[in-house]
């Protein structure tokens, strides 16, 4: 897989977990439109940038589980996490520390593990 490839599996990944986070936690002030999701979107989407830039200067395989994969989880989860933490002047409640990162890695590390099964099924 190339990078670029890997890198769009992280941006459609990341850009779901958003979808669905937004779906699921519509309100009035944050409702379930193309705003609201790019609010949601945009710290975690830095996130995935800069993963991608410790990912490139390692001269990791992007698509590889470990150590690109749970690289670009971590520092996902940690920077768009940090965002919202600093936009809302507050730390966030240990839940949703919780599920956002329990769902962002069912996402970004999801799609690894399935190309890897993939992968080695193709080379059997």
């Amino acid at each position: 897989m190339s990078r670029i490839s890997a890198l769009t599996a992280d941006v459609v990944a990341i850009a779901a977990f958003a979808l669905f986070a937004r779906i699921a936690h519509q309100t009035d002030d944050m409702p379930l439109n193309f705003g609201g999701w790019l609010s949601t979107l945009w710290p975690f989407l830095l996130g995935v940038a800069l993963s991608w830039v410790v990912i490139a200067a390692a001269k990791w395989d992007g698509a590889r589980l470990v150590p690109a994969g749970v690289s670009a989880w971590l520092i996902t989860v940690v920077v768009g996490l940090g965002i919202w933490t600093v936009r809302n002047g507050e730390f966030p409640h240990w839940s949703f520390i919780l599920v956002a990162t329990i769902m962002s890695a069912l996402f970004m590390l999801g799609w690894r593990a399935i190309a890897g099964i993939v992968e080695r099924r193709r080379r059997a």
